[in-house]
């Protein structure tokens, strides 16, 4: 009996570390999709840059300017697009401008948007509300704050909403405080959002736009829309089309795409490895089995001598074979999820770490269970041809 326990211990712990694995790979790809959650995944950024040949009369360095129509125009030509929202910051790429309020001062980031935006990079409202179709036909002079700007131009508990905020010597009122959703963070959280429209008229911007964000829809790679994009606009603008510094881009997918490419990896390697523990546990469980069945050499002999077929005694093998080693891999499930759930509960509601529901899917458990038994009556059936190979008049003999 006590030779039986130790060697299922070889099969619960396998099993242990077969969910243990599984678990922890999902948990990070959950963890991984609550990280990036926010961001569109088929998401892409473009934004003009200076030409490196020239073209058509124009020398090389030429910067590239967009303007508000070029957004209508890649819409209109590009079905594949499902949301573009042109943007415009003020001064260049994360420059520092001064906000003011009642003496304090912010070096924030400006942004002119479109509510659009927030279906690319979700913004994670603390109070208020974010930008919203009104704000751009009216062209409100209203704004959108990050928690920092906030901690720089408020007292901690001051009420901000409604409260006026003052930008090159314009004010907008507060009308949302935001927090970065700890993820891919493009506008950082020292920013101020106001509406395009607004930002044209209070900054003579005119029909400026500084650069796009893009979500392309799920069934059409970005790439593909991409090139779409910068074929267009090198022709609209009179790039060279083997000019690859004059428009800047970057595809957001192929972050998402790298991360479960890897959490993939990660899943195939953590069952690859805990099968095969599983497997040397299986092996352990024939072992003893054959030991088994050198001891009871003379009950199978005596049984054989009574009418039993070899198919009954190889059954009963199997069976054994099967019973010990699923007993065995439902104690070490049982084992390993209370494990993971404790991993849940210290790490999963955590923002810094990236372990969210460290848990095995049903068709995982499913699969990896179906395999273990296969394994079991595999392995049984080495002791089990073993028995049937006794001849009843040998064992009879045995002392």
């Amino acid at each position: 009996m006590f030779r039986t326990f130790l060697t299922m211990l070889g099969v619960i712990f396998a099993m242990i570390i077969l969910v243990l694995l599984l678990g922890s790979a999902n948990g990070m790809s959950n963890g991984f999709d609550k990280v990036f959650a926010g961001t569109a995944s088929n998401s892409l950024f473009v934004w003009g840059q200076s030409t490196s040949e020239p073209y058509k009369g124009f020398e090389r360095g030429r910067r590239i300017r967009y303007k508000i129509e070029d957004a209508d125009i890649l819409k209109k030509q590009i079905p594949e697009i499902e949301v573009l929202a042109p943007r415009i910051e003020l001064g260049s790429h994360r420059g520092i401008v001064s906000v003011y309020r009642k003496g304090q001062t912010s070096g924030s980031a400006v942004y002119g948007d479109y509510p659009e935006i927030d279906n690319i990079t979700k913004k994670k409202l603390v109070e208020g509300r974010f930008l919203n179709n009104t704000d751009i036909k009216e062209s409100k002079k209203v704004c959108v704050i990050g928690e920092e700007t906030y901690k720089l131009l408020f007292e901690k508990g001051e009420k901000a909403i409604g409260q006026d905020i003052r930008i090159n010597g314009i004010f907008f009122s507060v009308v949302g405080i935001f927090k970065p959703n700890n993820n891919i963070n493009i506008d950082g959280e020292n920013a101020v959002f106001i509406p395009f429209t607004t930002f044209q008229k209070a900054f003579n911007s005119g029909d400026r736009m500084g650069w796009m964000a893009i979500a392309v829809e799920p069934t059409t790679k970005v790439t593909f829309v991409e090139k779409q994009i910068k074929d267009i606009l090198k022709q609209k603008y009179n790039i060279h089309p083997d000019d690859e510094r004059a428009i800047g881009s970057f595809d957001m997918s192929e972050i998402f795409n790298n991360i479960s490419a890897f959490t993939g990896v990660l899943k195939g390697f953590s069952f690859f490895v805990g099968m095969f523990t599983l497997l040397a546990g299986v092996i352990a469980i024939s072992n003893i089995l054959l030991i088994t069945v050198k001891e009871r050499t003379k009950e199978i002999g005596v049984r054989r001598a009574l009418g039993a077929t070899p198919k009954v005694v190889k059954r009963q093998i199997v069976v054994e074979a099967i019973v010990l080693t699923a007993f065995a891999g439902l104690i070490g499930f049982a084992i390993s999820v209370g494990f993971l759930a404790i991993a849940n509960s210290l790490w999963g509601s955590g923002d810094d770490f990236p372990f969210v529901k460290p848990m095995v899917s049903i068709p995982q458990f499913t699969i990896s269970f179906l395999l273990m038994v296969t394994l079991s009556v595999l392995i049984g059936l080495i002791p089990a041809n073993r028995a049937i190979r006794i001849r009843p008049i040998e064992a009879l003999r045995e002392e």
